[in-house]
C-alpha cells in the first residue's frame, strides 16, 4: 500500500469505538446528545403549541446575528451574535403576536424575512460569502471545538433552565391559554420565556446543524415521539432516544462513506435524514396499529 495512502487506509479499518474516540468524532457525538436532550425538553413545548413555524422562523432569524459575529470575531464571535439576535427576535414577534394586533403567523414571518434578508445582504458584503454560506446554512458538526462545545452547552443549559423555571405556566398555557391568565399566570411572560429558549436552542444547534438543519432537531423527535407512545411520561425520554440514536448512526455512516468511498457526506444531513426516516416508521407503525384495531373492533 503506498504510503500516501497510509492515513485512509487506516481510517477504514476502525470500528465503532475507535471512530468515536477520535477527538472531533468524540465533539460531534456530544453535541448531538446535548442538542438531543435540550431539544427533547423544550420541543415538548414547541409539538404542544404548535410552535414548529415559530422555531423555524427562529432559525431563519438569527442569520444576520451569525453573519455579524463570524465577521467581528471569527468562529468564536458566532454564538454571541446569534445569542443577540436570537433573543431580539423571539421578544419582537412575541410582542407583535400580544400587542400589535396580528396573528402569530403573521408576526414571524415580518421577523423571519426581515432579519434573514438583512443577513443575506451582510454576508453578500464578505469577500468568499457564497463559502461562508454555505458554513453557516449546512452547518459544521465535525469541525465543532473545544470551545464551541462548552458554548453550546452552557446555551443548551440556559435554555433548558428557562423551560423548567415555567415548566407549570407552559403547561397550562399549552392546553387552556384563557385558563391559565384565570389561574393567575402571565401569559405574556410564559411565552416570552419558551420563545427566548427555542430562540436559545436555536443557537446552541445552529453552530453544528446550521440554519436549515437545526429546525428538523427541534421539531421531528417530539412528533415521532407522539406518534409512538401516548404516555405523557415516555414522550421526551423518546423525544431524547431518537436524535440521540440517529446522531450516532448518522455520524457512523458519514465516517464510513468518506473514508471507504472518498465521498464528501455534510454528518448533520445524514443525521437528519434519519430522524426524518424515524418519523415515517413512527407514522406507519402508528397507521398500521390504528388500523388493526379497526379490524379487530369490525
Amino acid at each position: 500500500m503506498p504510503s500516501v495512502l497510509s492515513p485512509a487506509f487506516h481510517l477504514m479499518l476502525l470500528g465503532p469505538i475507535d471512530i468515536f474516540s477520535l477527538p472531533f468524532m468524540w465533539r460531534a457525538l456530544v453535541t448531538v446528545a446535548i442538542l438531543a436532550v435540550a431539544a427533547g425538553i423544550v420541543g415538548l413545548f414547541i409539538s404542544f403549541r404548535e410552535l414548529e413555524f415559530v422555531s423555524d422562523g427562529l432559525v431563519h432569524s438569527v442569520f444576520p446575528g451569525l453573519v455579524v459575529g463570524s465577521a467581528i470575531g471569527g468562529s468564536a464571535g458566532l454564538l454571541p451574535g446569534a445569542v443577540v439576535t436570537a433573543i431580539l427576535a423571539a421578544v419582537l414577534f412575541t410582542v407583535i403576536e400580544h400587542r400589535g394586533g396580528v396573528g402569530a403567523d403573521a408576526a414571524i414571518a415580518v421577523v423571519l424575512t426581515g432579519l434573514f434578508s438583512l443577513g443575506v445582504v451582510l454576508v453578500s458584503k464578505q469577500e468568499g460569502y457564497v463559502s461562508e454560506l454555505k458554513e453557516l446554512l449546512f452547518g459544521r458538526l465535525l469541525t465543532v471545538t473545544e470551545t464551541q462545545l462548552w458554548q453550546i452547552l452552557i446555551v443548551a443549559i440556559v435554555a433548558v433552565a428557562v423551560v423548567g423555571l415555567t415548566w407549570r405556566a407552559q403547561f397550562f398555557r399549552s392546553f387552556d391559554a384563557a385558563g391559565a391568565e384565570a389561574a393567575g399566570f402571565r401569559v405574556l411572560r410564559a411565552d416570552l420565556a419558551l420563545s427566548v429558549a427555542v430562540a436559545l436552542l436555536v443557537v446552541a444547534g445552529v453552530q453544528a446543524l446550521g440554519v436549515l438543519m437545526v429546525i428538523a432537531l427541534l421539531t421531528v423527535p417530539m412528533a415521532a415521539a407522539r406518534l409512538l407512545t401516548r404516555g405523557f411520561a415516555l414522550l421526551i425520554p423518546v423525544a431524547i432516544l431518537l436524535p440521540l440514536g440517529a446522531g450516532i448512526a448518522g455520524l457512523w455512516l458519514s465516517f464510513e462513506w468518506s473514508t471507504s468511498l472518498g465521498a464528501t457526506v455534510s454528518p448533520g444531513a445524514v443525521v437528519v435524514l434519519l430522524l426524518v426516516a424515524a418519523y415515517v416508521v413512527a407514522a406507519l407503525i402508528r397507521g398500521g396499529a390504528a388500523a388493526l384495531r379497526r379490524s379487530v373492533a369490525a
